[in-house]
């Protein structure tokens, strides 16, 4: 009990100190990374779909994440390949999105 009320705790701790963004503060767009600081608050409490939709490229960042040190550990055969496939999705994803933020959202 005191560990969910600890972690619940810390996520309205993490919510009041976001921090800000400093490509958008001095030029007022979005940068290809805004919305991650949401998006990993909106998985921490278990809401995948506003995650996705705030950064997609959340989840698959976070599968990263738990996988580099699970390859360092036990050394999968095909781990060092995973990564890189997984480094090239990540970074598509985040390209694509920002493609779409800018194209459909007209951020000026």
């Amino acid at each position: 009990m005191h560990f969910f009320l600890s972690f619940f705790l810390i996520i309205d701790w993490l919510k009041g100190h976001l921090l800000t963004c400093p490509f958008k503060s001095h030029t007022g767009l979005d940068c290809p990374g805004c919305g991650f600081q949401r998006s990993l608050l909106a998985l921490m409490q278990g809401d995948v779909k506003s995650s996705l939709h705030l950064f997609p490229a959340s989840l698959p960042i976070v599968i990263l994440l738990i996988f580099v040190p699970a390859h360092l550990k036990f050394d999968f055969k095909q781990g060092a390949r995973v990564i890189t496939l997984l480094y090239l999705f990540i970074a598509i994803v985040i390209v694509l999105t920002y493609i779409y933020k800018i194209y459909n959202h007209n951020l000026y």
